[in-house]
């Protein structure tokens, strides 16, 4: 079963942050396993910011949640907020696509 994770958080910095997005997709090349990962703002707040993060499993997420470079961006995101992030865990039930 598919596993989706969205990370609500708030920040004036998203460029920081997006920059700190690019180095982690090429720090984890060959071992992370984020199948898709989209970043998204609050057209009405734009300090409103989402993560959708897809994967193939809980289990995948966890594993991905625990390499170093994960953590290291974890922490730096964290001094980029706004206060804390709220996190949703998702099973997947289904995907319909047109």
């Amino acid at each position: 079963m598919g596993f989706v994770q969205i990370i609500e958080f708030r920040t004036k910095d998203l460029d920081a942050v997006r920059k700190m997005d690019d180095e982690w997709w090429a720090a984890t090349e060959g071992k992370r396993t984020l199948r898709r990962g989209t970043v998204a703002v609050d057209r009405n707040d734009p300090e409103r910011c989402f993560v959708i993060a897809e994967f193939d499993s809980y289990e995948a997420a966890m594993a991905n949640s625990e390499l170093p470079e994960t953590q290291a961006f974890a922490q730096r995101q964290r001094e980029l907020a706004d206060g804390p992030a709220t996190f949703y865990d998702l099973d997947v039930i289904e995907v319909r696509e047109g």
